[in-house]
């Protein structure tokens, strides 16, 4: 076999282009002549296997870029799971895509169609064709993804020191316009940090809208151990207790700083202190279930026409 096409199936996992082989000099006679051998299988009208059996996920992915052509490369999830990104795994293929291209479907790989500069979104990594990481996911949840695990795997990408928030931050400009933009700064705001201003804000927010009345904030606390804390939103009930919110940006804490969290809430509580938890993201995507949820524990709603 021509060392040429020997290095192809080296490093393209045994799949190859028709049109690569054609260009090496291999016309489609000696191609069918290897199928009908059963040493090929076509899996595409323009991709041939030098399996027969089962594709590995990798093979698939060759697949997918190798079938859509040349300016083609993987995207959304997948992209993001040939970078490291781990806990977002698919079965499915993206496959982005030059929106001038033409090609046929194929059952498990989805075609992605971006008129994005080719030059922005390749990353340099060797082997098969990716999308850089940043653009890969802002654009999956931009466009693909419901918003919750949209803010989710934004969020996961810096957790898992993927990428940085300034990087995502320089990405949101670059691919402009994109869908959730706005959301998606905030986002990075509070993964860098700002999580509990921001939360402040989100929590008055819900309030207004929903009739609650303002929460006592930042109040200072002893814990079991003795230590001075400060509660994130605390109201008083009628029956005498304390309902004490605590707010946070799960999306993007470590471990070690949930951990730590839970075992602060444990420690500021009593009988008299009731402590409930909710994420920065329900506060500020999900008001109304937070406060049905405030309103069932026993904060009363605000009197019409008393200060807020």
């Amino acid at each position: 076999m021509d060392e040429r096409i020997q290095r192809l199936i080296a490093t393209q996992s045994g799949i190859l282009a028709r049109r690569q082989l054609t260009g090496i000099g291999m016309n489609w006679d000696a191609v069918h002549h290897q199928i009908v051998a059963g040493r090929w299988s076509a899996r595409t009208p323009r991709v041939i296997s030098c399996v027969t059996g089962a594709l590995t996920i990798e093979q698939r992915r060759w697949v997918g870029v190798l079938h859509a052509g040349p300016r083609s490369m993987l995207g959304g999830l997948t992209a993001g799971a040939r970078h490291g990104l781990v806990g977002w795994e698919r079965s499915e293929v993206t496959v982005l895509v030059d929106d001038e291209l033409s090609f046929e479907p194929v059952a498990g790989i989805r075609f992605f169609r971006s008129r994005r500069p080719y030059e922005l979104l390749v990353s340099p990594k060797p082997g098969i064709p990716s999308c850089q990481i940043e653009p890969a996911l802002l654009l999956w949840a931009g466009y693909d993804a419901a918003l919750r695990p949209a803010h989710g795997v934004l969020a996961a990408s810096v957790q898992q020191r993927l990428t940085t928030p300034a990087r995502l931050r320089e990405y949101v400009e670059l691919l402009k316009p994109l869908r959730r933009a706005s959301g998606f700064r905030r986002l990075i705001g509070d993964i860098e940090g700002g999580v509990h201003s921001g939360s402040e804000r989100d929590v008055t927010t819900m309030c207004r809208s929903y009739g609650l009345p303002m929460p006592n904030r930042q109040v200072s606390r002893v814990d079991s151990d003795g230590r001075r804390r400060w509660t994130d939103c605390e109201w008083h009930l009628p029956d005498g207790r304390v309902l004490v919110l605590e707010v946070d940006g799960s999306f993007h804490m470590d471990v070690m700083q949930w951990s730590a969290d839970k075992r602060r809430g444990r420690r500021i509580s009593g009988r008299d202190r009731m402590i409930v938890g909710a994420t920065a993201f329900e506060v500020r995507h999900e008001p109304g279930e937070v406060a049905k949820d405030l309103l069932a524990l026993g904060v009363r709603r605000r009197v019409p026409g008393t200060a807020a």
